[in-house]
């Protein structure tokens, strides 16, 4: 394996190739107390594993760390520092390992063992499919041909939240003042923060690197960019079937009620992001127009038992959707099921006052009290 160490402390940095040296297997091309040196080093060789100290001039190694995965997300990095304060944000990183200075041969082995073992590991785990699938209905889940579907695992909340939101935002540049503001918006620290945003972004990349060409983050000076490759989602694909444009017909309209089941619930549901409810809310407005649409077309073919069923599912999905109560109603009238059309007027009229504070819309009104003159006994 090859190595590289950056340390600006060149007695430090001596040792640590010292305490190497003796290490099988084992090739350091290159020693940099020069961050900015070791950096375009490491860019430009073929390199595995790099020793890197936490305190550095200029720039920390969290952030050189975070740079370099950018440009080799395969790359190995072991923290070297004199002192202990970043162990956990080291290992929130994934980072392959943290060591703590004088640096000890033994220490060292078993540094170079763990690179081995998780080499071995991802040869065995990584997916290398040509086309993967996502679900972002409910919850997100990856999966493939030969992979069920299982839930998308992160060290931390954040990571989580910002592979999310860079995934509803693909493949446009997202600024790192957006992402600090949207992760930590009470934050006062800037040095502090995107420290931590990279740290972050150091985070997700590690939990992409399973996932070979399909994901890729890329960083821009002012942000960063989520590029999407082969990789299929049960919203675009359910978007796509449900789409006006489709024709319903006696041909069509089962094809069309079997896609309407991808939509398993609303976008991203299990999650609590507020960002996420302006993607939700239009999904859900698609999903009521292609339901009544399915509801109405059974309505008019005759199959009024199948367009009840629909226009029941409708109100237990969206109860103060009006037009499925306003449809159960007319329904209902038709069948002179007189005790039905009351309880579902009384049933909006509830739900709108309960969620809404409304009453029903004077057309749905005006039509009930019309009805009733009609019907009177």
């Amino acid at each position: 394996m090859r190595v590289i160490l950056i340390d600006d402390e060149r007695l430090a940095l001596d040792y640590m190739a010292y305490q190497l040296a003796d290490l099988p297997k084992l090739e350091i091309i290159g020693k940099h107390t020069d961050p900015h040196k070791g950096k375009e080093h490491i860019i430009q060789s073929d390199v595995d594993i790099v020793f890197l100290d936490i305190h550095l001039p200029e720039i920390s190694g969290l952030e050189l760390a975070e740079q370099l995965l950018e440009k080799k997300p395969y790359l190995s990095i072991v923290f070297v520092t004199a002192y202990n304060d970043y162990a956990v944000r080291a290992f929130e990183l994934d980072a392959l390992d943290y060591i703590v200075k004088p640096v000890l041969k033994e220490r060292l082995l078993k540094t170079i063992n763990r690179l081995k073992e998780r080499r071995e590991s991802a040869g065995d785990e990584r997916r290398q499919e040509s086309c993967i699938r996502m679900k972002l209905f409910r919850q997100a889940e990856i999966g493939s041909g030969s992979h069920p579907y299982e839930l998308m695992h992160w060290r931390t909340a954040k990571a989580q939240e910002l592979f999310l939101y860079l995934l509803l935002h693909r493949k446009e540049l997202v600024r790192k003042s957006t992402l600090i503001d949207l992760l930590w918006p009470e934050a006062e620290d800037s040095e502090k923060v995107y420290a931590q945003l990279y740290t972050t972004v150091y985070h997700v990349r590690k939990g992409l690197s399973g996932l070979g060409r399909h994901f890729e983050l890329m960083n821009a000076t002012d942000g960063y960019r989520l590029d999407v490759v082969d990789v299929g989602f049960d919203v675009e694909e359910w978007e796509s079937a449900v789409s006006l444009d489709q024709p319903l017909k006696a041909e069509t309209i089962d094809r069309y009620t079997a896609a309407m089941e991808l939509y398993s619930g609303d976008f991203l549901q299990e999650y609590d992001y507020w960002w996420a409810e302006a993607e939700r809310e239009r999904l859900r407005q698609l999903w009521l127009r292609a339901s009544l649409r399915i509801a109405e077309w059974y309505e008019s073919n005759g199959q009024s038992d199948q367009a009840i069923l629909r226009y029941l599912e409708i109100g237990l999905r969206q109860p103060v959707a009006e037009e499925a109560h306003f449809g159960l109603m007319k329904l209902f009238a038709a069948q002179r099921n007189h005790a039905a059309v009351h309880r579902q007027y009384r049933v909006l009229e509830h739900t709108l006052q309960a969620q809404l504070n409304e009453q029903p819309s004077p057309y749905i009104a005006e039509w009930y009290n019309k009805w009733l003159e009609q019907n009177r006994e």
